[in-house]
Formats: C-alpha cells, structure tokens, sequence
C-alpha cells in the first residue's frame, strides 16, 4: 500500500512511500524513487508518525516533493522524470493506497483482531434456527479464534469456539435490525428460566451499549450466496458429528433462499435425526457420486440392507433426486494444499485444542488429517480447504496459544541441562512409559492483546565488552539491531549470532543452558552452531513475552561475562552506563590471572582441554601465524581494544579458533613475502614460543599479553618486509587496486562487473543469485565465502584475494 509520510527537518512537505511489512503497529517503509533498493527502509510507528493516504496532501493544499537532505533520491528520481508530479502520476497509477481510518481515529494502529477484546457482546446465530440469534461474551482471542459464552450461561462446559469470520457471528443489535427473533439457544434454553435469560441479556446490552464493538470487524465478513436446494435432494456430506467419513444426507427444509436444513440418512426405525442448518457455502457438502469419482469410501446410511452402497439404486429405494452440480459450483477447488504438508488444526472432539497436523490425501476441496501427539489416536479427520480450523504452521507460537506436539518431542523437565552433542550423535530415544502430561503446557493470560509477544527492536552496542567468549571481531560485523518482531524469533536470531561470534560455539551453547528461571513465560527453541567442522545443536527456553526480555536479555550477558549492556532494548552511542569502556582492562587483567595466564605450555588448559603441548605448538606453526601476519603487510587490520587478544589464551584451541576464523584470504604476495624467511630461521612467534617452552617460569617476560607479541611479529615482519622490498615492489604495486567509488555504495550489479573482470569470473553468478552489494562484500571471509557459497579451499582463497584488494583500496581510499 502506498501513503503519504511528512519529511523530517522540511515543514508542511511530505513524500509517497511503499508499506514494505508491518510488524503490530510499526511499518516498514520505502520512499517512493528507490524501486528495488532496500538500503534506505525505515521503520516508523503508526501511533506516532505523521501518516496519510494519499490524496491528503491535495485535499489540504500540503505540497508533495521528495526529502530535501536525500540527495540520492532526488537525483536518481529527476534522472528519469522532469518533475515530481510525472513520477509520481507513473508510481501510484493501479497502486492501492492506506485506509484513512487505519491511519487516523480509533482504529489507528490496530489490528481488526486486536479490537476484539475480552468482555465484547456479539450475537450468535442459533445452531438450529437461521433466523434465531442470542448474545454471546468474549472470553478470550487468541488471534481471532474466539472463546464465546453464551450471556446467562456462566459454565465453562458450555463454551463454545468460533473463529470471528464466522457467518454465525453479527454485531450487537443485528438481529432486531433485520427482524429476527432473540431467543435462547435451542439446545440450552432449559438450563435457566425465561426470566433469568431476559434478565441476563438486559444487562449484557446495557453495559456492551456503553463501549460498542467496532463494525470494522465484520467488514470482511464473506456475503452468503442463494443456494439452489429443494427439499427431498440428496447429496454426500462429511459426517457433522464424527468428521472421520463421508456420508449420505438429505435436504430436509429450506427456511429462505440462504439457508437450508442437512440430515443424516438413518433408515432405522428409533434413529434420532441428526441435523445441521446450511448455506450454499458451507464446507464438506458434496455432490451425489463424489466419492466414487474420487476413489474415497462412502459410509453406508445405519439400516441399509445390502452391503454394497449404489447411488442409483438408493435414490430409486427412497424416490428421491439428487441435487444438481450447480449446487456445488466449488467441489474442486484444493487451494494448492498437497500429501505429507504440515499445519496446525483444531481437534473435532476438543475445540480448545490445537495440534500438529500432517496431511494425508487430498481431494477435490477434502483435506485429510492425520492429528500428532493425542493421548487417544483418531482416524484421520477430513476438513474443507476454506475451515476456519485450520492453520499455518506457527500459528500457535505466534498467538502464544499451547500447541499439542509430536509424542517424539515429550520431555523429561527434570533434565534443565542437556550436554551439546554433536549432531551427528543420535539422541536415545525416549522410554515409552514417559506419560505426555510431562511436557509442560504453557500458562496464557487471555486478559491481554496478542501484542504483548511481539518486542520493539534490541540492539547489539559493538562497543561494549565482549567478555571471554564472544570475539569482538566478529562481534562488530553483526548488524547494529534485529527486529521488531516476535520476541522468540528475535531473541532466538540474536543468541544465534552471538554463538557463531564465539570462539568456541560449543561452549557458549552451553552456557547458555544455564539461563533460566521458572518464573519466565518460556518456549523452547533449538540452537545451533558449527565448529571445526562439526555441528552442534542444544535445546533452549527463551522467553515469549516482551515485558520479560530485557530481563533474559541482562541475564544471557551475565552468564557470558560481558557487559550488561551488549545487547538487549538499550541502545549505547557514546559511553555506556555500565562504564564498561574504562573497566575492560581491568576486568581482563582480572580475568588472565585468574583463568587464562599459566607458567608455561606444559600446564593444562583452564577447560580441561588435555592436548599435548607439543602437538599445540606443531598445529599453531603449520598456518595460523602466518595468516595473521599478512595484515600487517597490506595495511588492513581491525582496530582492536586489549581484550581482543587478551582472550586468545583461555586455553590454546581457541587460540587457533582465534587465529583461523579471522583469516580472510591468501595470496601470492603473501607467500612472496615470506619465501625467504625459513633460511633466516623461525618466525618470531614460534621463537618466542620455543623460548617459553625451553625455559619455563611463572615470572618470565615470555608472558607477555599477546598484544605485544602481535606487535612485535609485525615490526619484525616489516624488518623483512624492508630487506625484500627491492624484490616485491614491482609485484606489489602491479596487485594494488585502485577504485574509481566507494565499494559501500556498490549494487548488485557493481560487485557483479568487478567479480567478472577478475580471474574469479565464473564466481559472478553465486554474487547475483545471492544479492552481495559493496556492504556484503567488504563483510565477506574465508570462512564465510566457503560456507555460504559451498565453495573449495582453493576457489575460496582465490576469491579472498580479489575481495582483500577491495578491503585494502576501500581503506586507503575511502576509510577516512
């Protein structure tokens, strides 16, 4: 949808722009100009941004012209119009705009289910009678599936289901309006005296009277059509009490030309009808022969004699007719549903339950469903394409609404930490005696909208101390903020970029099992990582509502020892009220002493980790140092504060982790740099670590922060840099790369031209297939290049090259 947004800093001027996704309230929105271009989207919140539909701005004489500060968008826009009402004529033509009263009035914000609240006075049509109503109270909505008492009647036994699209359901004061009568329900009407229900609804209306519900909500209320039935038809029908088989019914009434009365055949001579009122919409009403054409089983009518059912011979047996296909103008219609999908439905013989559904078979507009996870297996149950009981998957996540799960997936709350396994280690099987009532269900305030599950956006301050797990390197290549969104699914995208930031994603995995607290309105949601290869997953309980995440939140970062404020709905500019940028030092000192710093090589590891030193020391000369070396060579190293490297000694594997995942490319100025070296002896690194394991000491200046030693690698490279200088200048200046524009404001297309004029050409496609911009590209490593593009060590290094030439020239060039 289109709508007219004012421009910030420009009074009275607004500018068009596209609604890209709306999150409760807020909208992400794209200016009009930028076509495909995300790269400028923002978000704003309905309830307080100036929003209008468009045409506003001509109604009140308000003048329409793009931002004056968005350079960008006022050239890309005149490049190819001469003004703005010729874009804007182009751009809006067969568009749709935002409905005033979602912008303005009672209505602003707000979702139409969300104006459904507990205490609501609606009528129900009777189940019996068409044209008899009774009001109903609200109470609960749970994404606009209804919990609806009838008034007078307080017994929750008595609870009915519905969701609020239902035809069965009007506004208060429909029924007098269309001259309809006002009764008790049939089925109930015993249950109280007449006085009492009159007295029940006189109250009910009074008080529903004083705050109505919005006639908004029945606005998409689907019309019913005139049906074409005459009394004595027959036809097939999913059985309305067991929805387990098709059966013969018969039309019995017609009260007008929407509504009809459905009975079961039943031929024996004490049988009780069983009746349903229908309209030619209804859903599981089917022509005479359908099952037959469709290979499904018809169930015979109770007394029927022969064992083999013949439509011909029945309707000559009863001298009936069988209704037309007019009747069913709809009877194949099958929505795109296909065999083995999953979705969520609604138990037939328990409304309030919602399961894991599989889908069976599919024919014509007939769903078979097969329901996970019940106490007491049930035939698969057979619903129409267009029931209103049944939903996408996540659809009970989302509405925070308890979710019957497979029977594979019950578990023991006893076991509050699992160990992470590798994944390819099988989880043992759980003991059948297991009973399913183990598996915790989840508590539901339905006083309260279903907004309260979604969150504002949480921010990850790259600034803060990162603690001993997490590596700020890779800490600061994560995006600034995640979401709005759903608390899970936010809090769950973040605690997976904080695993794959660690050095040991294993160990942080771990860690993070331990955040709990009982009290918490918690899911489950499995995380995952890989390291050195292998993957690792481990189950953890996040919490669902957002008044309970910055408190998850302030917990998961005490648990990793970082500070308070690393991420979570607090937003750090400057300095950060934990005053972490002045403690850090502190705090690693602290740290080393305690945990990290030991006399020499041959003490074991703070984790536990029994390698042999020897074996360390062989593993760290094979490649890693000199990897880390190159950046000192080509000038391109991230600036670092001291707990960067202050942690690469928590034990010597993830000083390797360390060393490896910061690795972005080789090439071959590199091993031109180094060609000579092994004739001059070791690299200083493996020196200094051949003199620490030679002479151990707890006190010896060996023990210097790795920082230092860092430093003084790369004074003493560029000391053998200098002596082969003569030799590599002319190599060195042939590879620098110099770039006419700033590789951030490449496109697609930009990073595409450059891959193709290098030796990596036939790369370009992955670049275009997975949308890599200038942004993407200067993010790019060589861990990340071989696990997103599935590619080989040596196409990887090949590729790094070309994107390290491109990170080198963007620094020299562009950086300040």
């Amino acid at each position: 949808m289109k709508l007219e947004v004012a421009n910030k800093g420009s009074l009275d001027t607004y500018w068009v722009a596209t609604i890209i996704t709306t999150c409760g309230q807020l909208l992400l929105l794209r200016y009009c100009g930028y076509g495909d271009d995300r790269k400028a989207d923002f978000w704003c919140d309905v309830m307080t941004a100036e929003l209008h539909p468009v045409g506003w701005c001509a109604q009140n004489n308000k003048t329409l012209q793009p931002p004056e500060d968005n350079v960008y968008l006022r050239a890309a826009i005149k490049e190819k119009n001469s003004d703005w009402t010729e874009f804007l004529i182009k751009e809006l033509t067969g568009s749709r705009t935002a409905p005033a009263n979602l912008l303005e009035g009672p209505l602003r914000g707000k979702n139409t289910v969300d104006l459904i609240v507990v205490g609501c006075i609606l009528e129900v049509r009777d189940a019996f009678e068409p044209n008899v109503y009774w009001a109903a109270r609200v109470q609960s909505n749970i994404g606009g599936r209804l919990c609806l008492s009838y008034v007078g009647l307080n017994d929750p036994a008595y609870d009915m289901w519905m969701f609020y699209l239902d035809t069965r359901l009007r506004p208060l004061g429909w029924a007098k309006e269309n001259y309809l009568s006002i009764k008790p329900p049939t089925d109930r009407c015993d249950l109280r005296s007449s006085s009492e229900w009159t007295e029940a609804l006189d109250e009910a209306t009074a008080k529903a009277l004083k705050s109505p519900l919005p006639l908004e909500v029945f606005k998409d209320h689907a019309d019913l059509h005139t049906h074409s039935y005459r009394p004595g038809m027959k036809l097939e029908m999913v059985s309305p009490k067991e929805p387990f088989h098709i059966c013969p019914v018969s039309v019995t009434k017609v009260y007008n030309e929407y509504y009809f009365q459905i009975t079961v055949d039943d031929l024996t001579a004490e049988a009780t009808p069983t009746c349903v009122v229908c309209h030619a919409d209804s859903p599981g009403i089917l022509p005479v022969q359908w099952c037959l054409k469709n290979g499904v089983g018809l169930e015979r009518p109770q007394g029927f004699e022969s064992q083999d059912f013949d439509w011909a011979d029945y309707l000559k047996h009863t001298g009936t007719e069988a209704a037309p296909d007019v009747c069913f103008p709809n009877a194949s219609q099958s929505r795109g549903f296909c065999k083995d999908m999953w979705l969520e439905a609604v138990n037939p013989l328990q409304p309030s339950e919602l399961c894991v559904a599989r889908i069976t078979q599919v024919k014509g507009r007939l769903l078979w469903l097969r329901l996970e996870g019940l106490t007491k297996p049930l035939p698969d149950c057979i619903v129409d394409v267009e029931s209103m009981n049944i939903f996408p998957v996540g659809w009970c996540e989302a509405n925070g609404y308890p979710l019957t799960h497979l029977q594979k997936t019950v578990c023991l709350p006893q076991k509050k930490i699992a160990v992470v396994q590798p994944e390819k280690q099988l989880v043992p099987s759980q003991p059948p005696d297991v009973p399913l009532n183990l598996c915790s269900s989840i508590a539901m305030d339905t006083g309260l909208v279903n907004g309260k599950y979604c969150c504002s956006q949480l921010f990850i301050n790259h600034r803060c101390f990162s603690g001993p797990y997490l590596n700020k390197g890779r800490i600061a290549e994560l995006p600034k903020a995640v979401g709005p969104g759903k608390c899970a699914v936010v809090l769950k995208e973040i605690l997976t970029m904080l695993i794959n930031s660690a050095y040991k994603p294993g160990r942080v995995l771990r860690e993070l099992q331990m955040v709990e607290d009982p009290q918490w309105n918690c899911q489950e949601e499995t995380l995952k990582a890989k390291y050195k290869g292998k993957s690792y997953r481990s189950n953890m309980r996040i919490v669902r509502t957002a008044d309970q995440v910055s408190e998850f939140c302030r917990r998961v970062c005490e648990r990793l020892q970082c500070c308070l404020n690393l991420f979570g709905p607090t937003i750090v500019s400057d300095k950060c009220p934990e005053n972490c940028f002045s403690q850090t030092k502190t705090k690693y000192t602290y740290y080393k002493k305690r945990k990290v710093g030991r006399p020499s090589l041959g003490e074991n590891a703070q984790d536990g980790d029994m390698t042999k030193p020897a074996r360390r020391r062989k593993k760290r000369k094979a490649i890693f140092v000199q990897k880390k070396r190159r950046t000192s060579i080509v000038g391109y190293q991230a600036t670092e504060s001291p707990q960067d490297s202050d942690y690469y000694y928590d034990d010597e594997e993830e000083d390797f982790e360390e060393w490896g995942s910061e690795v972005s490319s080789s090439s071959p100025r590199e091993e031109n740099s180094f060609k000579d070296v092994p004739k001059r002896g070791r690299p200083p690194r493996r020196a200094a670590l051949q003199r620490r394991a030679t002479h151990p000491g707890p006190e010896t200046s060996d023990r210097s922060s790795p920082r230092r030693t860092t430093r003084s690698v790369s004074y003493s490279q560029n000391q053998t840099a200098k002596n082969t200088h003569t030799k590599n200048e002319s190599f060195e200046e042939e590879d620098r790369l110099v770039l006419e524009r700033n590789p951030l404001e490449w496109s697609v297309s930009d990073v595409v031209d450059f891959i193709t004029s290098t030796d990596c050409a036939s790369l370009a496609k992955i670049f275009q297939e997975q949308d890599i911009d200038g942004q993407a590209l200067l993010l790019l490593t060589l861990p990340t290049v071989q696990e997103c593009m599935d590619l080989k060590l040596g196409p990887a290094i090949k590729l790094c090259h070309q994107i390290e030439r491109v990170k080198v020239a963007f620094y020299s060039q562009f950086a300040n």
